[in-house]
Formats: structure tokens, sequence, C-alpha cells
């Protein structure tokens, strides 16, 4: 994704809400499908971008409008007497902000070949992951139920790849390979909650992802135009903007009311593949994606329920 990853696997971040936040769940909803939209067209731009310019460059220029952004908000919060680079926990910002300038550097070189919807729907397998990670790195006990809405899971992305077939195709491990990052970045958010700030967190992700690809992008620099750097600089600009809301998003509902909402992304990105490529889901793709929801829905429900029990 363009975007810094896709809606679902935002909400299993599991965001701590303010002292003033308010249940507000129709407008929490009605943020969160806004987010998603946000996101589908950050994606889409880059599927443009994609036919002209390397992925990991538009990375690049994605991230010089995310810290853009998040050294304005950083200014802004230095002026009210904050410290939004401050963290008790730099050795996981480190690896947060890794985990997802990977996520979305191969996420954006897959949009190159394969459609946004398929793209999308595959990047939604993170929750497969996160659950896997849990075990090794929070010491999670994982039960059969979450284990089997696992297996299912994967087994959404294998009808939508088909391996073994002629419409197969590598690319497609590009943003599998995307949603492994970002469910490492998830587990790393997980045990930063608590210690830093959102903002200080975003900010740090901002940073290290900028310097990451500031080394890496020289050996595929091709010079782009301005047209182009005003394209990728707006997609960073407006995948921020998406993840921003969710946020706000989550100050007023919890998870469970939202998750269901998230996978109106697929939806997005579908519509907006056919509008300008003229792509249509085919009917494996449909059942692939089905099953995905079906499966990162299921684990979200369990999630909550292991909440609740604690």
């Amino acid at each position: 994704m363009a975007t810094l990853a896709p809606a679902l696997p935002v909400v299993l971040s599991r965001p701590v809400r303010s002292a003033s936040s308010v249940e507000a769940p129709i407008l929490g909803i009605g943020l969160v499908v806004l987010s998603t939209v946000f996101l589908s067209t950050s994606d889409t731009t880059a599927k443009v971008l994609a036919g002209s310019v390397h992925g990991l460059e538009i990375a690049w220029l994605r991230y010089i409008g995310y810290l853009a952004v998040m050294l304005v908000a950083a200014g802004l919060r230095s002026a009210r007497g904050g410290a939004p680079l401050r963290t008790s926990r730099p050795g996981l910002q480190l690896l947060r902000g890794t985990c997802i300038v990977g996520s979305a550097a191969l996420f954006l070189t897959g949009l190159r070949f394969l459609p946004i919807a398929e793209a999308t729907a595959l990047g939604f397998v993170a929750p497969v992951f996160v659950t896997a990670l849990s075990i090794v790195f929070l010491g999670e006990k994982v039960g059969m139920r979450r284990w089997i809405a696992a297996v299912v899971g994967l087994c959404g992305v294998v009808i939508i790849m088909r391996p073994g077939t002629g419409a197969f195709q590598a690319a497609a491990l590009l943003p599998i390979c995307s949603a492994l990052f970002w469910a490492g970045a998830l587990v790393a958010t997980r045990k930063i909650n608590g210690y830093d700030a959102p903002q200080t967190t975003m900010t740090w992700s901002a940073v290290v992802g900028f310097a990451i690809l500031s080394c890496i992008v020289p050996f595929v620099w091709t010079a782009p135009n301005l047209e182009q750097v005003g394209i990728g600089l707006m997609i960073g600009v407006i995948s921020t903007a998406g993840h921003w809301i969710i946020t706000i998003a989550y100050r007023h509902a919890p998870a469970s009311t939202l998750v269901p909402f998230s996978y109106s992304q697929i939806v997005w990105a579908a519509l907006f593949g056919f509008a300008l490529f003229g792509t249509v889901p085919d009917v494996y793709v449909a059942l692939g994606v089905t099953v995905i929801a079906a499966s990162g829905l299921y684990t979200a429900h369990r999630e909550r329920i292991s909440r609740a029990a604690r």
C-alpha cells in the first residue's frame, strides 16, 4: 500500500484511548470508512505512478510527504512544550519503523504487477502472521480456534494466488511479504503501547523509514519529473491522513465494532481499479477475499473475548 498499511491490521495494534475519548460508534464507523477511501485513493495513485517509477522510489517520495506531515505535527507539539521524539523504547521504535518501511516498499513494488483489489486483499492476511508472531514475541497463548482461523485465512490466500496454475503470479508474494512485515510492526506496536504517545511512534516511523529509503533509493534511482514528484508527495499526505483518521476513529468506538468496516477498503480498491484500469476481480479473488475477511473478523472476535477475560 502506498498506505502505511491496510486498515484492518491497524485495528489489531490496539491503540490506547485517551481519557477524553467519547463513545460515538456511528462517528467511529464513519471515520473508518472515510479512512479506507483515503487509503484506497493513495494505493490507486501509487498504481498509476508505478507504471513509470520504481516502487522504492515511490516509497521514498511517499515518505517525504509522510515525514513533512509528522514534522509539522512534531513542531506544533514542541511549541506546546512536548518532546515528540523522546521515547523510552528506542530499539522497538527502530524495529517498528523498519518493519513499516519494508511493508510499504514491498507492497508498492507489487502494485506494479498486480490489480489493486488483489494486492489489497492479500495484504489483509496480516492478522494470520500476527497470531504466529504473538506467540514468539509476546508470549501469548493461542487457542485452537484462532489457529483454525489462521489456517482458513491462508486458504483464502491460496484461492487468490492459485499456485500451480497459469493464473499464478510470483508478484503476489510481494503483498504477502508486506503483510508479514506489517505484522512485525504490529507486534512492536503492542510492546510500545503504554510507553510512548501515538504521535511519537508515528514520528519515529517517518524518520526511520525516510532514513532507510534514502540509503536504498540511489540504487534504483531514475530522475522523476515534477509531476511524478508531486504525485509521490501527494501519496504520502493522503496515506498519512488516512491513518490519522483511523487513530481518531478508535477513540470513539471499540475495535470489535469497527473491524468489519475496515474491509470496505477492498471494495474501494476494486471500484477504483475498475474505474481507472478496467480490472474486475474474478470469482477466485472474490471467494478468497471472503475467506480472508471471515478469518480476520473471527480473529478480531477471539481477541476481544480474550481481552475481556483478562
